[in-house]
């Protein structure tokens, strides 16, 4: 809807001189509580027959939800095409948005509401299509928000303002409905002066703007606008001139515009059509901030709560707000830091001339008086007070695709409660509450809708813990409903889709990704359809490559048997069917490769290392499976055609597991670093044996001989080729950490130790080492050792 703002009130075709004169045309700002007042206020006062409010009209049977006890706002209308779910709109609604006072109003006084903007059926056939929710989100902004007028701006700059915020919230948001500065209450039934007297006097600005600037380069809102006064002579048909239309100021005069109805209709003929669905959905404030729907785009919704609730003395109980979240964060904020901030903030009021102190100047008295003058403290109030953490709630009537009522019963059953606020959730799956609950994010996950994230575990690298990062966003009940088509169940679903997507797929590495999504999220039924398309593309597949991205994933899917109670049998026998033509086909393929291509296999040969380690099947060290793969690392080290960064990281591979002796792994490095070695292919060389995490600074430290080799090569690297090599030796260097760099540059700068000789024989160039070890002062360490490590200690030997 129009980003415009104000409030303006006129009947069609006259000026509003009274609660009377009908209909009353009450133009408002979206989700501001100043228009919601106001509202609230003439809502009262004229006693309408009926209340027609901007929305689509196939919401109105949805409209008595809103008195339902158990709806809690912000909640939002959603709209979505029933063959293309993704096709979707929202229209949300805060509890201080004037939209939802006067829908509230008419239900408890038993008068008729209904909505009588452009059907969704036609709204949404009329958008682009888009791939997602969130894409929707911002095609609808983008038709949403006027590109040539903005209606706040202009009357700011003609009030003499330079921020239209500030000018809304002087002119509105801190004034009474009867236009005297007010303290934020909540009008009385009692409230003097005329309540409509603010609608009437900008209706003349509103029109004035629109005789301006036209239709603000929105041609959509003509046929809107003729669909609202359709309804509007309808209304007027049935209940009299008794109606009120609560509706975006910007389209107040179009609305009272007089034209005709056979004009009207020749705008609305021959509109597209799509069929829809349409349901309430949890909103929350956080994406108020974000986009309002509406564009209003307001940035603190909660703020502008705490405004519309405030009974009486808003800065006051805003203060004392932000001290008891403070103190909740162990900070310390006394009685007389509130007293304080709320002077200051009356005082700076007072100081730019405005009739309340508003956000502005209550957050510059809290950053100085309560977070003593840092921004990291107020970012926390900005976070959980301006913007808020709300998440409406939503009945258990309310219509919902039956994919999502599974889900909502899945989550009360495993006490999962959606939340607008991110939290880590940490599962031991060895508990079945937290297994199930693992099933279900997996599930979701494969289904696109990402409630949760998977993150690092803090306590445990066993496959038998998980952490999740999670936090519910409105736009995923399009996810869920997009999803709905695969099934009515969390379980049969995500069955299906797998299902699917393993017969759809033609890259090897994809379907073994989703064998380990199928068995993270238990899907038996889906499984072997997944290994029959598994086994079909490692059969057919002959890019080494692509058999090394496929092989890890596979990997770490047998783990997951042992904890999941999951047959793997045959996931292990494709797993061993794949790293055997590994072991076949890598020599050859590292062979003949460009720089890039060498980083790539590079990794890939990681990648496998790691895998074999879970897949070995060796009864002794060098046989079996893993015994295969340590005569490839060997043929890649000694191989002078194979990339340089391969050799040097197969050779580091089997330093590391002890399958090559250290004298061996000098003489390679000696052969790599030779002179006749061209300086590019020694430096990749060093970046494949020492880059990256691997701890190669750590080998360096405790192998001088192969540090001096790597110094040697280094010095004798000819000036005119060096800087050549800097880039790639600059890159290998600075992944160390600082205290190894040092550690490594001190050796560098003692010189090398003479042949036949250790450094511990040396004499010391620094204080603080000594020339060998000290076996009293190591004695003394070993018992407070024994304590750290929980050992027993050694029984004293009894003195003869």
């Amino acid at each position: 809807m129009s980003g415009a703002a104000g409030a303006a009130a006129a009947p069609q075709g006259r000026t509003a001189t009274g609660p009377a004169a009908g209909p009353w045309l009450l133009g408002v700002r979206h989700h501001g509580p100043g228009s919601a007042r106001a509202v609230l206020a003439a809502l009262r006062a004229a006693r309408p027959a009926a209340v027609l409010i901007e929305g689509p009209p196939e919401g109105d049977a949805l409209l008595p939800l809103a008195a339902d006890p158990h709806m809690r706002p912000p909640v939002a209308l959603l709209a979505h095409a029933v063959d293309d779910p993704g096709r979707a709109s929202f229209w949300p609604m805060a509890a201080f948005s004037p939209e939802w006072v006067a829908i509230r109003w008419a239900l408890d006084h038993d008068v008729p509401v209904r909505f009588v903007d452009l059907p969704a059926a036609h709204s949404l056939a009329l958008k682009e299509p888009v791939e997602g929710p969130e894409r929707a989100e911002e095609a609808e902004e983008e038709e949403e928000v006027t590109p040539v007028v903005d209606p706040i701006r202009v009357l700011a700059e003609t009030a003499g303002y330079d921020d239209p915020e500030r000018w809304w919230e002087d002119v509105v948001e801190h004034r009474s409905p009867t236009g005297g500065a007010d303290s934020g209450a909540p009008p009385s039934e009692g409230a003097t002066g005329d309540p409509l007297a603010p609608f009437g006097a900008l209706a003349e600005a509103m029109g004035a703007l629109r005789e301006a600037y036209g239709d603000g380069g929105q041609p959509r809102d003509a046929v809107r606008e003729a669909y609202m006064r359709i309804q509007l002579r309808t209304a007027r048909k049935e209940f009299g001139d008794g109606v009120a239309v609560v509706c975006g100021a910007w389209h107040v005069p179009a609305l009272a515009a007089r034209t005709t109805l056979a004009a009207d209709r020749a705008l609305l003929k021959g509109l597209p059509k799509v069929r829809t669905d349409l349901t309430w959905v949890p909103w929350t404030h956080r994406r108020l901030a974000r986009r309002s729907g509406y564009g209003a785009g307001i940035d603190s919704p909660g703020w502008y709560g705490h405004l519309f609730e405030a009974a009486g003395r808003p800065i006051e109980r805003w203060m004392t707000k932000v001290a008891g979240l403070l103190r909740g964060e162990d900070r310390f904020v006394s009685t007389a830091h509130v007293i304080e901030a709320v002077r200051l903030a009356e005082t700076l009021a007072a100081l730019r001339g405005r009739p309340l102190a508003g956000l502005g100047e209550t957050t510059d008295a809290v950053r100085a008086v309560m977070c003593e003058g840092s921004d990291v403290p107020l970012g926390l109030v900005r976070d959980r007070l301006i913007v808020g953490e709300s998440l409406g709630e939503v009945p258990d009537t309310a219509p919902a695709v039956p994919l999502q009522r599974d889900l909502t019963r899945s989550q009360r059953t495993l006490r999962l409660k959606p939340e607008a606020s991110e939290r880590e959730l940490d599962l031991d799956l060895r508990k079945e509450t937290d297994a199930a609950r693992s099933r279900l994010l997996h599930r979701l996950r494969l289904l696109d809708v990402g409630w949760g994230d998977p993150v690092a575990g803090r306590g445990s690298t066993g496959t038998f813990r998980e952490s999740w990062r999670l936090r519910w966003e409105p736009e995923l009940h399009v996810r869920v409903a997009e999803a709905g088509v695969w099934g009515t169940t969390v379980l049969t679903a995500a069955t299906a889709k797998a299902a699917s997507q393993a017969v759809a797929a033609t890259a090897l590495a994809d379907v073994t990704a989703l064998a380990e999504h199928c068995l993270l999220a238990e899907l038996p039924d889906a499984l072997p359809v997944v290994m029959k398309a598994l086994a079909d593309r490692a059969a057919l597949d002959s890019d080494v490559g692509h058999l090394a991205d496929a092989l890890p994933a596979l990997a770490r899917s047998l783990r997951y048997g042992d904890v999941r109670s999951t047959d793997t049998a045959a996931l292990a026998e494709v797993a061993a069917g794949l790293a055997e033509r590994i072991c076949v086909g890598l020599p050859p393929a590292c062979t003949g490769l460009d720089p890039d291509g060498a980083e790539a296999l590079r990794g890939q040969v990681e990648a496998v290392h790691g895998a074999i380690g879970l897949l070995d099947t060796g009864a002794e060290p060098g046989t079996g499976l893993r015994g295969r793969w340590d005569a490839v690392l060997h043929k890649l080290a000694a191989r002078d055609a194979v990339a340089g960064i391969i050799r040097g990281r197969a050779t580091r591979l089997l330093l590391d597991e002890g399958r090559l002796a250290e004298d061996e792994a000098a003489r390679l490095m000696g052969l790599a670093l030779s002179p006749g070695t061209p300086p590019a292919d020694a430096a990749a060389w060093i970046e494949g044996f020492v880059g990256g995490a691997s701890g190669g600074g750590m080998l360096l430290v405790h192998d001088e001989r192969l540090l001096g080799l790597v110094d040697a090569w280094l010095t004798g690297v000819p000036a005119d080729q060096f800087t050549d090599v800097l880039p790639l030796l600059r890159r290998t260097f600075s992944a160390y950490e600082p205290g190894v760099r040092r550690t490594l540059g001190e050796l560098v700068r003692r010189g090398p130790v003479p042949e036949g000789a250790r450094r511990d024989d040396a004499a010391p160039a620094t204080g603080g080492f000594g020339p060998g070890l000290d076996p009293a002062r190591a004695d003394a360490v070993e018992p407070v050792l024994r304590l750290l490590l929980g050992r027993p200690p050694e029984p004293v030997e009894a003195a003869v």
